[in-house]
């Protein structure tokens, strides 16, 4: 023993003269141990695969934002004879590149939705705020009047009511056959008087 009273152990002292270990305080200790590393592992490992998974989310928006990004570039005429030398004449070091593996279907994405965009430009659409049977109307809400006022009135000329609740929707086409019978029957009226 030293001064404190602890044992020390060393060379000097006779280990069969030493009482035994308890061998299930020992035990308790190691499970209690052991219970608590791994409880602290789980917990870390899962708190590490969720801010993985939210890094992972985040990347793929990245490489979707860019692969819509370059084919809106792409697109417009004129760019291609655009050189980036000049861009990289910075004197300040660049960060290193990453390079991510674009998926096939996001690269088909990306051009299927190119291609209704480039139609969507070919052939524009008229909403009905800009279609000119419905433009009166929509003219008349504004200022004021009831819809409950205009709805029959547009009934009474043949047009669908409920597009006045969505503007932006797409016009409906006008039937040139409603349109003729209309004038054949305005020019009949003309004459009949």
């Amino acid at each position: 023993m030293d001064v404190d009273g602890l044992p020390i152990v060393g060379a000097s002292v006779d280990l069969t003269k030493l009482a035994p270990i308890h061998q299930k305080r020992t035990l308790a200790f190691i499970n209690h141990f052991l219970s608590h590393t791994v409880d602290f592992l789980n917990k870390f490992a899962s708190v590490c695969e969720t801010k993985l998974e939210e890094i992972n989310v985040r990347i793929q928006r990245i490489e979707t934002s860019l692969c819509i990004l370059e084919a809106k570039l792409s697109s417009i005429p004129g760019l291609e004879d655009v050189e980036t030398s000049e861009l990289n004449a910075d004197p300040t070091p660049s960060p290193p590149q990453i390079v991510a593996k674009v998926d096939e279907n996001m690269v088909s994405e990306v051009k299927q939705s190119r291609e209704v965009f480039e139609e969507k430009l070919e052939n524009p659409v008229m909403t009905v705020s800009q279609d000119p049977r419905y433009a009166k109307y929509m003219k008349l809400i504004q200022m004021g009047v009831p819809p409950m006022a205009v709805r029959p009135k547009m009934l009474a000329e043949g047009l669908d009511p409920d597009l006045l609740d969505t503007p932006n929707s797409p016009a409906p086409e006008q039937n040139h056959n409603t349109a003729n019978e209309s004038e054949s029957s305005d020019t009949n009226s003309e004459f009949t008087d």
